[in-house]
């Protein structure tokens, strides 16, 4: 699974770039329409969605690419390399302009996430990795520094992290399954799993199937490179070469607590359900 500087680079220029066009959107204000699931958009969502994907395209005209604000023609099936773009992930927060969104670019080689950028605009705070080259955190200007997860083995003392703007009965009762106190609400998906990559955070559970690819290739790939593991709620590993949603739900964690997780869950999330 092999990467290069280029991708790398051009995925964090891009990120970046998307980043600043949302906080311009913040500045002046912004209006929100409904996609077909009822779901919010922006003009800042297709204005960086634009900017991602015309990117991507000039310089790597040959790979697949899929993005959530772009329809899905089904040719990434056929490409070894395909990028797999959330322009704004968080856009409830966005929305309501708390800082738990971000821009967020992935790419697949073969059938596992190779490379992940995640880029908080707020704090200008970027997550990075490719695969074998560690995982890694900067913060403004300073200099990048390499992220791990924690070493916490035991359920009853991980650091939960959950969403922030879609909670529900099955999320209460997935933390009192755990019997875990220690939860922080976040909004993008690419933020939670980044606090769990620099061992801020121990676990995430998201038991629906609301989430799609575009949402979990990039942090995918920077949380294993840091360390730590993603599957679905039965502890299978997510896959990518099929249906956009995540059907499955997801566990994402230090990898230490990952099988613990889910056998406690058990009973929430019979198998074959």
């Amino acid at each position: 699974m092999v990467t290069n500087f280029d991708e790398l680079e051009c995925a964090t220029c891009l990120a970046r770039q998307a980043g600043a066009l949302a906080l311009e959107h913040l500045a002046r204000g912004i209006s929100v329409e409904k996609k077909a699931e009822d779901e919010p958009v922006t003009a800042a969502d297709r204005e960086a969605n634009d900017l991602i994907v015309d990117g991507l395209r000039r310089k790597f005209g040959d790979y697949g690419l899929v993005s959530e604000e772009a329809p899905d023609d089904g040719s990434r099936l056929q490409k070894e390399r395909v990028w797999m773009v959330d322009p704004i992930d968080g856009t409830t927060d966005f929305i309501r302009g708390w800082d738990g969104f971000s821009c967020m670019i992935g790419l697949l080689v073969g059938d596992a996430p190779a490379l992940g950028v995640v880029y908080q605009p707020r704090g200008d705070r970027l997550y990075f990795a490719a695969a074998g080259q560690g995982a890694w955190m900067q913060v403004a200007d300073e200099a990048p520094e390499r992220i791990a997860v924690s070493s916490v083995d035991k359920l009853e003392e991980c650091r939960l992290v959950s969403s922030k703007s879609h909670r529900d009965a099955m999320t209460e009762k997935v933390r009192d399954e755990l019997r875990v106190k220690d939860d922080l609400a976040v909004g993008s998906i690419g933020l939670k799993l980044g606090l769990i990559a620099r061992g801020a955070r121990d676990l995430y559970v998201n038991p629906t199937g609301y989430t799609k690819l575009w949402d979990v290739c990039g942090p995918q790939a920077i949380l294993h490179e840091a360390g730590g593991r993603l599957t679905n709620v039965h502890g299978a590993p997510i896959h990518f070469r099929g249906e956009i949603a995540n059907l499955g739900g997801l566990i994402a964690s230090n990898r230490r607590l990952h099988d613990a997780a889910v056998a406690r869950l058990e009973t929430l999330f019979p198998a074959g359900s």
